[in-house]
């Protein structure tokens, strides 16, 4: 039972984490980069932010889904956001948007541990 409840933590904790990455990325881009300019908008750090974005609502979405592809979905997430973690990190005003991204990582890598261990997750 206790590790029923505690697979149902790290994916509640995951739709949360991914949900709350893509709103601060996205805030973060349209409200912060967009005016900053520079370094915020390079096309590598902007496109970077905007994956970011995606990636966390179809995470969001994916586990909320009950989807059977959600732990490799955990995995590419986890990437994405702990590449762009680093990348804000190295950019002034962008500390919230890394410390959302790596949070969100650590989730996802959680979540996705969980779905290779419980069968009955998404199953067909």
């Amino acid at each position: 039972m206790e590790s029923t409840a505690r697979y149902h933590e790290h994916i509640e904790d995951c739709i949360r984490s991914a949900q709350h990455c893509h709103d601060v990325c996205l805030r973060s881009a349209m409200d912060h980069c967009l005016h900053a300019g520079e370094a915020h908008v390079e096309p590598e750090q902007y496109c970077l932010l905007m994956n970011c974005v995606d990636i966390c609502q179809l995470t969001a979405n994916f586990q909320t889904g009950r989807s059977r592809f959600s732990a490799q979905l955990c995995g590419l997430c986890a990437e994405i956001c702990e590449t762009a973690a680093r990348s804000c990190a190295q950019i002034d005003g962008m500390a919230h948007c890394a410390q959302a991204c790596a949070d969100c990582a650590q989730a996802c890598r959680r979540a996705g541990g969980v779905h290779d261990v419980n069968c009955g997750y998404g199953a067909a």
